[in-house]
């Protein structure tokens, strides 16, 4: 039944890095307490969660397809408030991509801003990793 666990704990992480109102950080801390493997804890749900953040860059990418359309969220304004600061800071803002309610849409920016993938892949991978890695020692250190 291991597997069920980190597939579920993938497939959490990765809604999680979407739209989808899901909490990776309550799984894995629970799957922590549990005795799982934190290793492979935190590699699964950072594999997810990076992925979640690529389906976000590409949705940014294909943007411009659908913003005129009556059902897009987001209106002109809104947008270019956002481009202008993705262009101000940068793909460096990407290392804030694990912050709740601003690290989702700041992955589908770059994608407006055609981030390139590499560069993004590899700054979402530090910052969502991190993240983790730090959960993981404060729930062992605490328990």
């Amino acid at each position: 039944m291991d597997i069920v666990v980190y597939a579920t704990l993938f497939a959490v992480a990765f809604g999680a890095a979407t739209i989808l109102p899901l909490q990776s950080e309550a799984m894995l801390a629970g799957l922590l307490l549990a005795d799982y493997e934190p290793v492979l804890l935190i590699a699964i749900a950072s594999t997810g969660n990076i992925l979640g953040s690529v389906v976000n860059w590409v949705i940014g990418r294909k943007v411009e397809t659908f913003r005129n359309r009556r059902w897009f969220p987001v209106n002109d304004a809104q947008l270019g408030r956002a481009q202008r600061w993705y262009q101000r800071y940068g793909k460096w803002s990407l290392l804030l991509s694990w912050v709740p309610l601003i690290g989702d849409p700041l992955t589908v920016i770059a994608g407006v801003m055609r981030e390139p993938l590499p560069t993004f892949v590899v700054l979402v991978a530090v910052a969502k990793t991190a993240r983790y890695v730090a959960l993981s020692f404060i729930v062992l250190g605490a328990g």
